[in-house]
């Protein structure tokens, strides 16, 4: 089964092009918002201000809430996370990824952190629906799985005599 993938990570983590990557070879949909479905390049502060690290808070208040170019990524990033059904968060990364994550937690979609020796531990990651240690780990997740005894025995629930009248193929 495909996936509608969300990649959540820092636009400084080389490893997050290579993911989008792997996803898309794997059959899945993938948004990049290093390069959205909209065609105009992910955002950047920098498009706003070159001295954007210099802001005071007031300033980064006002431009967050006023400006188009930070209104264009916001709906942009947004649109996609509402499109797709499961994030893969790429450590390491910042607090926008990690807000993104927690979104797609809270709204009941899939997530997936892919974390590496390193990195700090998070107590809060186990919102995820899975942690991963690399990326084939991600993708054995996202693979389809055929139902195991285990998952057919929680469906039906335990065996007892007469059990048998309830099931009907």
């Amino acid at each position: 089964m495909s996936r509608r993938i969300y990649v959540a990570s820092s636009w400084r983590n080389p490893k997050q092009p290579a993911v989008v990557s792997a996803l898309r070879e794997a059959g899945h949909e993938v948004y990049d918002f290093r390069n959205p479905f909209n065609g105009v390049p992910g955002f950047a502060w920098s498009e706003i201000d070159p001295n954007w690290e210099a802001w005071s808070a007031a300033e980064y208040r006002r431009l967050l809430t006023t400006h188009p170019i930070a209104a264009r990524g916001f709906v942009s990033d947004l649109r996609g996370m509402q499109w797709a059904d499961t994030c893969v968060l790429v450590l390491p990364c910042g607090r926008s990824a990690h807000l993104e994550a927690g979104w797609f937690c809270g709204a009941g979609k899939r997530c997936l952190i892919l974390t590496q020796d390193g990195e700090e531990p998070e107590l809060m990651a186990l919102l995820a629906t899975d942690i991963c240690i690399s990326l084939d780990e991600v993708l054995q997740a996202l693979a389809p799985r055929m139902p195991s005894g285990s998952d057919i025995a929680e469906i039906i629930g335990p065996y007892s005599p007469g059990s048998e009248e309830r099931i009907r193929v």
